[in-house]
């Protein structure tokens, strides 16, 4: 495998490149009109546009990634997240086209992007479901005796769904039926399959999702967890690894179910095994994602490896070079995805110019991001601009690392996540691993952060000041007491 072709565009395709780079192999963009200047392109050894700015006419259409292939003689794809990531048609061009997709098979993709053909491969393997029905609905009044056995409240969801979508909370008997025709509606309409089932609705859960990796000779390990509680609308925007709450005892069952669902449809590749935490701690399977997850930073920090390169070596044929024996996790790593969304207006995207973009340095903090100074965040696309990843000894400096990192992290022009991490990371909820998916609904208010951030602007403005004040100018004597970092600090702290 000398040249890979990644369908994909920003941060992730930047990631993908670099790792390609470092193992000798040389490396294909693909863009749209809108991303012509984008980072990724010019990181490329070769770039080809594909289209006008929306993605259905550009980074969807898998006919021209195969073209783009065939143009520049790049004998593998690797499509990311998101776009073609997921879509076994495409999966199933690429192989009859004679090319190598960097990820898990068309079958498997099938399989496992079904939420019920899902639980059903899963099944085999006595994985725990939460209860409910294990088919598609197709007789309310049944569907409604079922919630009754099962127990309100109860979940509608969307077996062909994803980030909320089809997804209806209800709390009554006397809402089910108006409930259900809703979750239908939308399914149909977001996923072009209204097929919906039901389950338990779990009061108080935590998402908790296992890394796997599985090669083409029969080998398939886990990489321990990630904890991914902390969402806005059923989306992810922090998370860490290891979870603050698992035990060992439960890593490892957890980890072993998750092996085993990989194996239940020959899994190749990198994917991820999502599963619900109850308040009980016991874990029941929600889905697997057969690609590699925004939040891979946080598994590659506690870990040693890289995701990328074993993919690619995956693809190549080569087996897996340790056992489940030889893994060990280290440390502890947060991430925060850096969106372009305005946390005080119902985190609504904020799309712009990046007038100012300077990012943290420093021990232990990574970026990964596909933008700089003076580029447009274009309106077409996922509004994400960067993947924060602090790294730590333990939780509580990952945590520390991070807030020095955010408060470092220059961005203007445009509102960003970045005070909204800020937020969860000073939180006691957060800070003492006490907390569910319901973090936002039950913390997070548009007010206490505009409280947060009047008080720094405040004290910045105070401090400025009190420093000129204090400061030798034109031969005047500085005050001694803040001669000294440390005591400028204490001296602030006192005069305000």
């Amino acid at each position: 495998m000398k040249k890979i072709l990644v369908a994909n565009r920003g941060e992730i395709a930047l990631r993908i490149m670099r790792s390609a780079k470092e193992m000798g192999i040389k490396t294909v963009a693909v863009f749209s009109e809108a991303d012509r200047n984008a980072l990724h392109v010019r990181y490329a050894d070769e770039a080809i546009c594909i289209g006008p700015a929306p993605s259905n006419q550009s980074y969807l259409l898998g006919h021209k990634i195969i073209e783009a292939c065939r143009l520049t003689g790049a004998e593998a794809i690797h499509p990311g997240y998101g776009f073609l990531s997921e879509n076994p048609a495409f999966a199933k061009e690429v192989r009859t086209a004679g090319l190598i997709l960097i990820g898990p098979t068309p079958e498997a993709m099938e399989i496992m992007g079904n939420k019920l053909s899902a639980k059903a491969a899963a099944l085999k393997y006595n994985i725990p479901m939460v209860p409910g029905t294990e088919e598609a609905i197709t007789d309310i009044e049944e569907a409604k005796l079922r919630a009754i056995a099962v127990g309100f409240p109860i979940l509608i969801k969307a077996a062909a769904g994803g980030g909320g979508k089809g997804m209806r909370i209800v709390e009554r008997v006397e809402d089910f039926e108006e409930q259900m025709h809703l979750a239908v509606s939308e399914a149909t309409s977001a996923f072009g399959d209204g097929s919906v089932f039901i389950e338990r609705y779990v009061t108080s859960p935590r998402h908790i999702e296992i890394q796997v990796l599985g090669d083409t000779h029969g080998n398939i390990v886990h990489l321990f967890e990630r904890e991914c509680s902390v969402q806005r609308r059923h989306q992810k925007v922090i998370e860490e690894a290891p979870s603050a709450v698992l035990t060992p005892e439960i890593r490892d069952r957890m980890g072993k179910c998750a092996v085993d669902v990989a194996r239940s449809v020959n899994y190749i590749g990198a994917g991820t095994v999502e599963f619900i935490l109850d308040e009980n701690l016991d874990f029941f399977f929600l889905e697997m994602n057969t690609r590699l997850q925004v939040e891979h930073p946080v598994t590659e920090m506690i870990t040693g490896l890289d995701l990328v390169k074993e993919q690619i070596r995956v693809a190549r044929g080569e087996a897996l070079a340790y056992q489940q024996e030889d893994l060990k996790m280290s440390g502890h790593a947060m991430e925060l995805r850096v969106y372009a969304e305005d946390p005080l207006n119902n985190f609504l995207p904020d799309i712009g110019r990046l007038q100012t973009y300077k990012t943290p340095q420093g021990y232990g903090v990574r970026v990964d991001d596909g933008f700089e100074e003076g580029m447009e965040i274009p309106i077409y696309y996922d509004p994400m601009i960067a993947k924060l990843i602090t790294y730590g000894k333990d939780r509580e400096e990952a945590i520390e690392r991070m807030i020095r990192a955010i408060e470092e992290y220059d961005i203007t022009g445009i509102q960003t996540t970045l005070s909204f991490g800020k937020f969860v990371m000073q939180h006691p909820a957060f800070t003492s691993g006490k907390f569910d998916t319901h973090f936002v609904a039950k913390y997070f208010n548009a007010d206490s952060l505009k409280f947060g951030n009047e008080e720094e602007a405040l004290l910045a403005a105070v401090s400025a000041v009190l420093f000129l004040q204090d400061r030798t100018k034109n031969g005047v004597q500085e005050n001694p007491a803040v001669k000294t970092k440390g005591n400028w600090l204490q001296h602030r702290k006192n005069l305000i």
